[in-house]
């Protein structure tokens, strides 16, 4: 069942609203994420709502440029990335840590072998 979460960046520039069921958080060994340490929650685009923040984030991509790892000017925080999710659907990846009054270690992690795409 789909609940709704508030979450941001560390300096509160960044502020958005997603509605999501999150079962287990995936850990990615891909190069970003190894050094991020984030854990991760897949929503569709649709249900992601930027509150706040549109004109104080950057982005970057690397190796296949097909995720767009959006990222705060100021504090760094990644709170999310977004690209094409299976069938071609437009998908968000919330970075869990960053979710208001949410302990991202509740939930089980399934681990994803980013490294070898």
């Amino acid at each position: 069942m789909k609940k709704t979460y508030t979450g941001g960046c560390q300096c509160g520039k960044v502020r958005f609203e997603a509605q999501a069921d999150i079962g287990e958080v995936i850990a990615s060994n891909c190069s970003r994420c190894r050094k991020l340490g984030g854990l991760l929650s897949a929503v569709a685009m649709s249900d992601l709502k930027l509150v706040s923040g549109e004109n104080e984030m950057t982005e970057y991509q690397f190796n296949k440029h097909a995720i767009h790892h959006q990222f705060c000017k100021t504090c760094g925080i990644q709170p999310y990335a977004y690209g094409k999710g299976p069938g071609g659907k437009d998908m968000v990846m919330l970075n869990v840590r960053c979710l208001d009054g949410v302990e991202a270690e509740q939930f089980k992690v399934k681990k994803f072998d980013g490294a070898s795409l």
